[in-house]
C-alpha cells in the first residue's frame, strides 16, 4: 500500500494499493482497444460537451479541490486556490480549443506533374498517451498532462506523483461524473519498474513527462520507436537587474518568484545577478521581506510559505546552504529548517560560483544574489549550466531588456517580472537539459494530433 502522507505533518490522508504489470496491461489494452476502433472515437463536439459540464462540476466543488491539493501538496491554501482556479481555465480552453485541431490547403498546379489534384491536410489523435506527473502542481499538471490529451481525441493512462495523486483522481471522477465514456482516462499508482513498463510498450504514442531530468532522459531513450514525447524538467532560473531598475516594484515580484510554494516550481527566481551599484541595496531589502513571510502549516490562511514535500528535502537544502556559507556566502536571513518539513526563506549574497546553490536547481525556499559590473559577464554567467528555461530581467532602458532578452540562453525572458509568470495559453517548456517538446493547453493538444494529408486527382474536363 502506498501511503498519501500531509507534508507538513507527516499525518496519513490515505493509504491506496500500488498496480502491477497485469494492471498496466489491461489499461494498456482497453487504451489500444479504444483507440484502433474508430467507432468508438468520441466526437469532437461530444468531447466539447464533456468538457463544459466538467468545468461547471469543477466550479461547484472549488473548495473542496482546493482543501485536497493543499492538503496533499502542502502549497497554502491562498496560493491552492488559485491553482484550483487556473485549472477550471485550463479545462475551458482545452475545449475552446478543440475547434483548432485543424489542417489546411496545400496547393497544387505548381508544376506540370501535379495538375489536376486538390490536396489538404487534417488532423487526427496521435494514439495512446502515457502521461507521468509531478507533485509541486497537483491538479494544474493533470489538466495539461490528461484533459489535454482527452481534447485531442486519445486514450490516456496517467502516473500522477506518488506524494499527491489524490488531485488526479479528482479530475478523473469528475471527468467521469461529466459524461466521459470508460477507459479514456485511466490512473494507475506503481512503482518505477513498473511506470516504465507502461511508458516504453510499444502502444503508446505520446509520452508526457514533468519531473526529474535524471528521470525523464532515462526514459525517453526507452521508448519504443515513433513514440513523441515531452518532457517537462527543471532550471536554475537567472534574473539580470540593471542600476537603473524599479526596485520598489521589482522586490516583491522577486520574493514571489522565489519563495512561492517554498520554491518547488522548476522555474523559481534562484539566481540573481544585480549591478553593483544596486547589489547589497537589492539584497539585504529582499532579506527584509523573506524575513517576514509567515512559514507553517498550509491550512492556515496566514502561511505565505509551507513545507517541503517530504523531510529528506529539507535535510537536502539545509546542506546545500551550509556548503555555501561554508564556502564564503554571506547569509542575509534563514539558513535554518523550522521543522522537520518546513525551512526558513534563505536569501544567499554572492554563493561560490561552484557551490550547489550556484549549479542546480534548489527547489527550495533559496534565492541567491550575485554582484556584477559588467551586463554581458553576468548574461554569460547566467547562461553557463546545462538547464536553460525561463529568465527574467529588470531595466527602464528598452534597448538594454531588449538585448538581454536576445542573449539570455531561454525559452522565455520576462522583462520587469519574476521568472515564474504563466498563462495557461502560452508556450511552456526548458530547452537543453531542461527538457524537450513545448506545453500550453493549445500547444500540448497539437502535439498529440498527427497530420495527414489526402491528395485527390480529378479527372480532365
Amino acid at each position: 500500500m502506498l501511503k498519501i502522507l500531509s507534508p507538513y505533518d507527516q499525518s496519513l490522508i490515505k493509504e491506496i494499493p500500488l498496480e502491477g504489470l497485469d494492471e498496466v496491461e489491461k489499461m494498456l489494452q482497453t487504451a489500444d482497444d479504444l483507440f484502433l476502433d474508430r467507432s468508438k472515437w468520441i466526437p469532437a463536439h461530444e468531447r466539447i460537451g464533456i468538457l463544459e459540464r466538467t468545468v461547471k462540476l469543477m466550479n461547484n466543488r472549488i473548495d473542496e479541490l482546493t482543501k485536497i491539493a493543499t492538503q496533499e501538496g502542502g502549497k497554502p491554501l491562498t496560493d491552492s486556490k488559485v491553482e484550483v482556479l487556473r485549472a477550471i481555465n485550463g479545462v475551458k480552453l482545452a475545449s475552446e480549443n478543440i475547434s483548432q485541431l485543424k489542417g489546411e490547403e496545400i496547393p497544387m498546379g505548381l508544376t506540370k506533374a501535379s495538375e489536376n489534384r486538390l490536396a489538404f491536410t487534417m488532423r487526427e489523435p496521435i494514439g495512446i498517451v502515457a502521461s507521468v506527473s509531478a507533485f509541486n502542481h497537483p491538479l494544474n499538471l493533470i489538466i495539461h498532462q490528461v484533459i489535454t490529451a482527452f481534447a485531442a481525441g486519445c486514450p490516456v493512462i496517467v502516473k500522477p506523483a506518488a506524494t499527491t495523486p489524490l488531485s488526479c483522481f479528482a479530475v478523473i471522477d469528475i471527468l467521469k461524473e461529466a459524461g466521459m465514456p470508460g477507459g479514456w482516462c485511466q490512473s494507475i499508482m506503481c512503482d518505477n519498474e513498473t511506470a516504465e513498463k507502461l511508458v516504453t510498450d510499444k502502444r503508446v504514442h505520446y509520452f508526457s513527462f514533468i519531473g526529474s531530468s535524471r528521470i525523464g532522459w532515462y526514459l525517453k531513450s526507452k521508448l519504443a520507436p515513433g513514440t513523441r514525447c515531452a518532457l517537462e524538467h527543471g532550471g536554475a532560473a537567472p534574473v539580470i537587474v540593471e542600476k537603473d531598475a524599479d526596485i520598489d516594484s521589482m522586490l516583491p515580484s522577486l520574493v514571489k518568484g522565489g519563495f512561492y510554494h517554498a520554491g518547488q516550481v522548476c522555474v523559481s527566481v534562484q539566481r540573481v545577478f544585480v549591478h553593483e551599484f544596486l547589489c547589497e541595496l537589492v539584497a539585504h531589502r529582499l532579506a527584509e521581506m523573506a524575513k517576514k513571510l509567515v512559514v507553517g502549516d498550509p491550512l492556515d490562511e496566514k502561511t505565505e510559505v509551507g513545507p517541503l514535500i517530504l523531510p529528506r528535502e529539507v535535510d537536502r537544502v539545509e546542506a546545500w546552504v551550509k556548503e555555501a556559507v561554508d564556502g564564503g556566502a554571506e547569509l542575509l536571513c534563514g539558513g535554518k529548517r523550522i521543522s522537520d518539513s518546513c525551512y526558513e526563506p534563505t536569501v544567499l549574497l554572492n554563493p561560490p560560483s561552484n557551490a550547489k546553490v550556484s549549479t542546480l536547481e534548489v527547489f527550495g525556499p533559496v534565492v541567491c544574489v550575485y554582484s556584477y559590473s559588467d551586463r554581458n559577464e553576468a548574461i554569460k554567467i547566467a547562461n553557463g549550466l546545462d538547464v536553460h528555461f525561463q529568465a527574467s530581467v529588470f531595466t527602464q532602458d528598452l534597448d538594454i531588456a531588449l538585448d538581454t532578452v536576445e542573449k539570455l540562453d531561454a525559452t522565455a525572458v520576462m522583462v520587469n517580472d519574476h521568472t515564474a509568470f504563466r498563462v495557461d495559453w502560452m508556450p511552456f517548456g526548458g530547452r537543453d537539459s531542461s527538457g524537450i517538446g513545448m506545453g500550453g493547453i493549445q500547444y500540448s493538444m497539437h502535439e498529440m494530433s498527427r497530420e495527414k494529408m489526402i491528395v485527390i486527382k480529378r479527372r480532365k474536363l
